[in-house]
């Protein structure tokens, strides 16, 4: 009776340790496939103890380096026994044992996807028109006759270009703290003395 029952302890505790094996194992597979969906994201893990590089595993007379303690790594394989790893810019193999996976990147890539998710509920931003544009930049009553392309005296040089636009030529004068800005539309000259519009007229051809 003691012997079926030592049995079934040690089946039950080789099941356990089986379990915890494949848990491991489908954590890191999980990984991998979180990393290879979001490439900006990568899959590290951290040294516990001092571990050759291996040029191959098949060859554990192919040491490239030994990694100190506490050495960061990138992941970007695995099989039963190692991890097919990045450091600098040599690739190799290292011992599973020697290292332990850090989980930030997945938590990071759940964060994402929420993200994603979140905005993609979010209905998508009504585009501001232009007379919205200018009512919030001058109010109502400027921005009406803004965007009926009026110009008046006293209005300014940043209102006079949101009104007619760009004039094709500007000719500039300076005389002691005044600057007389001479502006040439198609058909209309205006001048503009230190950025206020004082007087306007046809153009003589």
């Amino acid at each position: 009776m003691k012997r079926v029952y030592l049995i079934i302890l040690l089946v039950t505790f080789a099941l356990c340790i089986f379990s915890q094996q494949a848990s491991r194992s489908d954590v890191l597979q999980n990984l991998e496939k979180s990393a290879n969906r979001d490439q900006e994201k990568v899959l590290t893990a951290k040294l516990r103890q001092a571990s050759r590089l291996f040029g191959s595993k098949d060859d554990l007379t192919s040491v490239i380096v030994v990694l100190p303690a506490g050495t960061m790594v990138t992941i970007t394989g695995s099989d039963e026994d190692y991890y097919h790893v990045k450091y600098e810019d040599t690739e190799g193999y290292i011992l599973k044992k020697h290292a332990e996976i850090d989980l930030t990147p997945v938590k990071e890539l759940e964060e994402k996807k929420q993200a994603d998710i979140q905005k993609q509920a979010e209905p998508p931003a009504k585009e501001m028109t232009r007379f919205e544009y200018l009512e919030k930049k001058y109010g109502t009553r400027i921005a009406t006759q803004i965007y009926a392309g009026k110009i008046w005296k006293g209005m300014t040089s940043q209102m006079v270009l949101d009104s007619w636009g760009r004039p094709q030529k500007i000719n500039r004068a300076i005389t002691g703290n005044l600057t007389r800005e001479e502006w040439i539309y198609k058909n209309t000259w205006l001048f503009i003395d230190n950025n206020i519009l004082v007087e306007w007229g046809p153009i003589k051809r």
